[in-house]
């Protein structure tokens, strides 16, 4: 990733694409580029799920995807 973490949740949402095993996967869009990540929900505890976030909100799991490489370009 060539973009620092700050950059890419300044002003940014993330949006809610799907889940699958006890996993959220959420897109942002970063210079016209899309990019997918997964929150696990056992960190989430009896926190609500939003369709869309702000990204600076979801940045642990961004920094935590982009450190083990689940940070990757979505393609539909």
């Amino acid at each position: 990733m060539k973009h620092s973490i700050k950059y890419i949740v300044k002003n940014r949402f993330a949006h809610f694409l799907y889940y699958r095993h006890n996993t959220l996967y959420y897109t942002v869009l970063v210079d016209d580029e899309e990019y997918m990540f997964p929150v696990p929900t056992d960190d989430l505890m009896e926190a609500t799920v939003e369709a869309t976030e702000r990204a600076i909100t979801l940045m642990r799991y961004i920094r935590k995807a982009i450190d083990v490489g689940a940070f990757v370009r979505y393609y539909e």
